[in-house]
């Protein structure tokens, strides 16, 4: 491999495994970096990338968004960032920087969204990224890069959520623990809530009470279930796939929110509870649903900050870059503790 050329695992089209890709280095914009690659985790979204999902992925197709690394190349109009400075990057790489949203510095909903991934032209799972530069993050020299790389897509995923509509003594519930719950966890707890892990296996309880959690609620327990009618003003609901939901609408205290900070090929069937309607509890009790995807640079800037003086530390498994598809398989299967970060050697 020649300087100018840049090695990453790619997956040709939809459902295949990676294999070894490389593609020329690109020639930087005025406001763009490049970033050697040291860390990148391996999030369900590069699942969905490589599937195919959501219609939004073009083949071949090199994900990887959970990047920590060394800028190598500056643009010429790049300020704030030099060469050597180790940064962090996540999902979002680049804005259009024009619409209404970009506007407001809410970024993370800018209009063409789905053309501002960082694997567009190409991902993490590589020698090197290019990204815009107010999308790189300087790293605080503390913050072990296994730990950041996690913070980039999972910690912002539950941190902003959590910050917006979570009080000191709000009760809190967070269902699923995994790769993201167990950071909302830790987010919540540091934010002077009183958290619930609420899962259905509870041989999670001691991890998560590990995580802050005050209390561990199961989920498959009716009887413990119904004691906690009403119980709850935020649920942060980190595992969609197989809830109950007139279970967490049942939980969720009049004029709660029921958060979804996770991608997954869900259907969310809301019927009423013992009985009545459809939606018809979440009518009278005045329950709120809200989606959060991505957060704006302030908030990623808040984040990182935030994890760093509280101690907030996901639990990480590294693995060399080139085991990539047993790294992918590990978490397709629900087998990662709680994220894997592939190293590059």
């Amino acid at each position: 491999m020649s300087p100018s050329t840049v090695l990453g695992y790619a997956a040709r089209s939809a459902g295949q495994p990676l294999e070894p890709f490389t593609y020329e280095v690109p020639e930087l914009g005025d406001h763009q970096v490049r970033v050697d690659v040291t860390h990148c985790g391996v999030c369900h979204t590069d699942i969905h990338a490589v599937d195919g999902d959501y219609g939004v992925f073009v083949f071949p197709i090199m994900p990887g968004h959970e990047i920590v690394g060394r800028v190598v190349e500056t643009g010429g109009a790049v300020a704030g960032l030099t060469v050597g400075d180790r940064v962090a990057i996540g999902w979002q790489g680049r804005c259009c920087g024009e619409c209404q949203w970009c506007r407001a510095g809410q970024e993370h909903l800018c209009l063409h969204i789905a053309d501002c991934g960082t694997w567009t032209p190409y991902g993490g799972f590589s020698s090197s990224v290019v990204v815009d530069d107010g999308f790189a993050y300087p790293l605080p020299d503390a913050m072990a890069a296994e730990a950041a790389a996690v913070l980039m897509c999972a910690g912002i995923a539950v941190y902003p959520p959590l910050r917006r509509f979570a009080a000191p003594g709000s009760r809190v519930g967070v269902v699923g623990i995994g790769g993201l719950g167990h950071l909302a966890l830790q987010f919540a707890k540091a934010l002077g809530c009183e958290v619930t892990a609420l899962s259905s296996s509870p041989i999670k309880e001691e991890a998560a009470r590990g995580f802050g959690a005050d209390h561990f609620l199961l989920t498959t327990d009716r009887a413990a279930m119904e004691d906690h009618e009403f119980g709850f003003d935020l649920l942060v609901c980190t595992a969609p796939s197989g809830q109950d939901w007139a279970d967490l609408v049942t939980v969720l205290n009049k004029d709660g929110r029921l958060v979804l900070p996770a991608f997954a090929p869900l259907d969310i069937p809301l019927f009423g509870t013992r009985g009545s309607g459809p939606m018809v509890d979440f009518v009278v009790h005045q329950l709120t649903i809200s989606g959060s995807f991505l957060g704006s640079r302030a908030d990623m800037r808040e984040m990182l900050a935030f994890a760093q003086e509280h101690g907030i530390t996901p639990q990480t498994e590294p693995m060399p870059m080139a085991q990539v598809n047993e790294a992918i398989l590990r978490v397709r299967e629900n087998r990662a503790r709680y994220r894997v970060v592939l190293v590059n050697e």
